[in-house]
């Protein structure tokens, strides 16, 4: 009986296909042809860097989503973690370390609480965090007075955009290596094998033993902590401190995952996926910008991209 799990979930644990990253490349080659900036280093090192906030917020959202679960409180929290962290910094350098900390724990706990919710209730996931996403935006603006408020400390928001050898910024760096954690995670450990089999099959997971319950708190809370280091980078990013700064991050997340081949049914997925898919969409934000199109009209040629670009993978992936 183990040894037919392990095959299987050896079999769960195969990156999704190639066809995300043929999807990226034409687009990196269609960006190349229309400016010349995307030939050059640096300016894909912004791209990167530009997405960095939302690829780590859709890392932890894809545990969730290979669990056959969803995260619609990404945004929330993310919001919620740049407005706590800028008030606990307070401005002074040595506030970091405690408010990177605080930060990161009470992003957890809210995904933990997540996870509660969907463990405990008969109710969608979907319908559960959305409702979390409400209370949290709810709470974020209580916290701040509806304004915003707190200084980011000197140093923080520095070290963030350093650039290594004048070309890397340490932000996309800082997204790379959580992506390689959660690869890691995914398919090394004992969880990861958990989350994959949960979401593949539930009733033959309890039958392996497999504790549905702490699986799914387990996930949850990683989904939260990531959206709060999400929330640190992007206030890291802009030095601004919002109470609607990852309004559009659930969305955004969602595209890039599924762009990633991770499907809402759960059992399949990898982190490596969902970073490409993320490019994928900021690449095709930064063309539609080159072509200088108006917004609404930039929504539609995003929206177009995703259903063109969803298309494509599952054309070229058979096992999907």
């Amino acid at each position: 009986m183990n040894a037919v799990i392990g095959r299987r979930l050896g079999v769960m644990r195969m990156a999704p296909g190639a066809a995300i990253w043929l999807v990226l490349l034409v687009l990196v080659v269609v960006a190349a042809l229309l400016s010349d900036a995307f030939l050059e280093p640096v300016y894909l090192a912004n791209v990167v860097r530009q997405a960095s906030p939302v690829g780590i917020a859709a890392l932890g959202a894809t545990v969730v989503m290979i669990l056959g679960g969803v995260d619609l409180s990404v945004g929330a929290v993310v919001s919620f973690a740049a407005v706590f962290s800028a008030i606990q910094m307070a401005g002074q350098p040595g506030n970091i370390g405690l408010a990177v900390a605080s930060t990161a724990l009470v992003c957890a706990l809210m995904g933990l609480c997540n996870g509660a919710l969907v463990a405990a209730s008969q109710a969608s996931p979907f319908i559960l965090t959305l409702g979390t996403s409400l209370a949290i935006y709810g709470i974020t603006q209580i916290y701040s007075g509806g304004t915003a408020r707190g200084i980011v400390a000197p140093g923080f928001r520095e070290f963030f955009n350093l650039r290594l050898g004048e070309v890397v910024p340490v932000l996309a760096l800082v997204m790379v290596g959580l992506a390689v954690v959660v690869e890691a995670m995914l398919r090394l450990t004992r969880f990861g094998r958990a989350v994959y089999l949960v979401g593949s099959n539930a009733p033959a997971a309890r039958i392996a033993g497999i504790s549905l319950v702490r699986t799914t708190l387990l996930a949850y809370t990683i989904s939260g902590l990531f959206a709060g280091l999400a929330g640190l980078a992007l206030l890291a990013r802009s030095g601004v401190s919002t109470t609607t700064a990852g309004r559009g991050f659930e969305l955004d997340t969602l595209a890039a995952i599924v762009l990633g081949g991770t499907v809402f049914e759960g059992g399949r997925g990898s982190a490596a996926a969902t970073v490409a898919g993320v490019l994928v969409l900021f690449i095709a934000f930064n063309i539609v910008n080159i072509l200088g199109l108006d917004f609404n009209l930039q929504l539609a040629v995003k929206g177009a991209i995703v259903i063109v670009a969803s298309a494509l993978y599952a054309r070229l992936d058979p096992d999907r």
